[in-house]
């Protein structure tokens, strides 16, 4: 009789009343490694008490992922995925990655931390490459009448300068790392993927990414679907999704600091400044994927 009661209740009760398996619900949005105050990134420092708050939670049956970014740094993605393993396998608690609008590059290694990869069936998945980026300004400084001059102590301490001629050994030796890299992103997908890769290597590794049918059908991830629908069938209808949040506030972090209302705006127009650049490079990234 009780049981009954509480079933009808349960609706209406708030949500700290009700009972039911718990699986904390970490976002992980936006491009790795590019971080300001006003349009903040994804890097270790900054997600790494939200998933101690969520592998932490009592009676947390699993860990969910919410991922929604294009990549960026090499680093901060392989840091962010070694610390959900380590958690995962310290708390003992299954992962699961649900792909919202992209999870690419960096943001496919993440993915690639879970147990389970669940996308919607308009995700795009995959650009497991490497790719680096730069302009040259040598022709613009001849007829601006400008000449460059670096001063420097190490035969390579100045590789790849725009405002210099490209230098062939140069390129050389970014690939040479590139490559690198990119073999280091090819094991780590090999041995979280195994056997459930299915597409020929040549495709999956060639940085080129799909839509997730595409990607399900290589492997690339388990299933299509969304977080709710997949987390009540595993773990029953009353399943709770609680979603870790960070602490917010755009001037919580240096105010404090501040002693006149000059040094607020001073502090002010380097961050806008810092934020701007930033959102280009961001945006020049998410612009590979039409977004």
């Amino acid at each position: 009789m009780f049981a009954r009661v509480a079933k009808l209740l349960r609706p209406i009760l708030p949500k700290r009343w009700r009972s039911g398996p718990v699986v904390p619900v970490v976002a992980l949005s936006g491009v790795i490694g590019v971080s300001t105050p006003l349009r903040p990134g994804l890097t270790l420092s900054g997600v790494a008490p939200l998933f101690d708050k969520a592998f932490g939670m009592a009676g947390a049956k699993a860990v969910a992922l919410v991922i929604n970014s294009p990549g960026g740094s090499a680093v901060q993605s392989h840091l962010i995925f070694a610390r959900i393993r380590q958690l995962s396998a310290e708390k003992k608690l299954p992962v699961f990655a649900f792909v919202e609008d992209v999870a690419a590059s960096g943001g496919y290694m993440i993915a690639c931390a879970a147990d389970e990869i669940i996308a919607d069936t308009s995700s795009i998945v995959g650009s497991i490459g490497v790719v680096g980026a730069s302009f040259g300004f040598v022709e613009a400084l001849k007829k601006l009448g400008i000449e460059r001059r670096v001063y420097t102590a190490g035969e390579h301490k100045v590789s790849l300068d725009p405002f210099q001629p490209e230098n062939p050994e140069d390129v050389a030796r970014l690939k040479t790392l590139q490559v690198e890299i990119h073999n280091n992103f090819i094991d780590l997908v090999k041995t979280s993927r195994g056997a459930r890769l299915t597409g020929p290597e040549k495709t999956l590794f060639s940085g080129e990414y799909w839509v997730a049918g595409t990607a399900l059908g290589y492997g690339l991830i388990d299933r299509v679907g969304d977080i709710r629908a997949a987390m009540k069938e595993r773990f029953g209808e009353d399943v709770l999704l609680p979603v870790m949040s960070p602490p917010r506030g755009l001037f919580s972090r240096f105010i404090p600091r501040m002693s006149s209302a000059t040094q607020l705006a001073d502090a002010v127009n380097v961050r806008l400044t810092d934020d701007i650049v930033s959102t280009m490079e961001a945006r020049a990234i998410w612009a590979r994927f039409g977004f």
